[in-house]
């Protein structure tokens, strides 16, 4: 299963796993672009379920509709950029429910209703913002350490099920979630960015290639880890 499946990363990762032979069940906000990514797909057994990730409701929806996961990439994130005295209580509520709360939900409704089989592979997408805190990140930066302390947690908790848990760190990616990031700050703080990444941005395919070494048993004796990509 894959979340955010509708765009950037989480599509290419459907597209990636795919390719290899997976069945995917992908999800994600936007009903047309998650069909877009359906019809990517070879796959027979490819599915998809469109669901706002936020609400408990549709969660419950679609961890019932699952049938039982060898593989699950949480996919699905928001940015935010605000420097600290101007976060406010809604906005940590927006950009925790997407970037922890849906994660950890869906998570452990799969293992409560043991959609999860053993030996399966779990992997959180998070950020090399935890590792390189940036000016106007520290509500994002946040939610993505939270993020990497559960699945530390998780990989020690579901060790003895031979259930590995990792986290993915991109830096820099191109997808429409850095064209967001454009409009939010500014070009000499982006260039700054750029500077640090001596093999330039990464691809969506530089994080599905990752990902798809995670989901495949070539990592079975890897887990409680966080991959940092991008050269930084």
């Amino acid at each position: 299963m894959v979340t955010g499946a509708s765009s950037g990363i989480g599509m290419q990762i459907a597209i990636s796993l795919d390719q290899m032979g997976a069945d995917v069940f992908i999800t994600g906000r936007n009903p047309d672009k998650l069909r877009e990514t359906l019809h990517k797909l070879k796959g027979e057994n490819s599915k998809s379920f469109a669901a706002d990730l936020t609400d408990e409701n549709q969660i419950e929806e679609l961890t019932d509709m699952v049938t039982t996961l060898n593989g699950i990439v949480h996919s699905a994130g928001i940015t935010s950029h605000f420097p600290a005295k101007f976060i406010s209580s809604k906005q940590v509520s927006e950009v925790f429910k997407i970037n922890f709360e849906a994660p950890l939900n869906i998570t452990n409704k799969l293992l409560a209703k043991k959609k999860i089989i053993e030996g399966a592979s779990i992997v959180f997408i998070s950020s090399i913002a935890t590792k390189y805190p940036y000016y106007g990140g520290s509500l994002y930066t946040s939610s993505k350490m939270a993020l990497e302390g559960y699945c530390k947690t998780l990989a020690l908790e579901l060790g003895t099920k031979k259930i590995r848990a990792n986290c993915v760190s991109p830096a820099m990616v191109k997808t429409p979630m850095l064209d967001h990031t454009e409009e939010t700050i500014s070009k000499e703080t982006l260039g700054k960015f750029e500077a640090m990444h001596p093999l330039g941005f990464g691809k969506p395919e530089d994080v599905a290639n990752a990902i798809v070494f995670f989901i495949s048993d070539a990592s079975r004796w890897i887990t409680g880890q966080n991959l940092i990509l991008g050269g930084i």
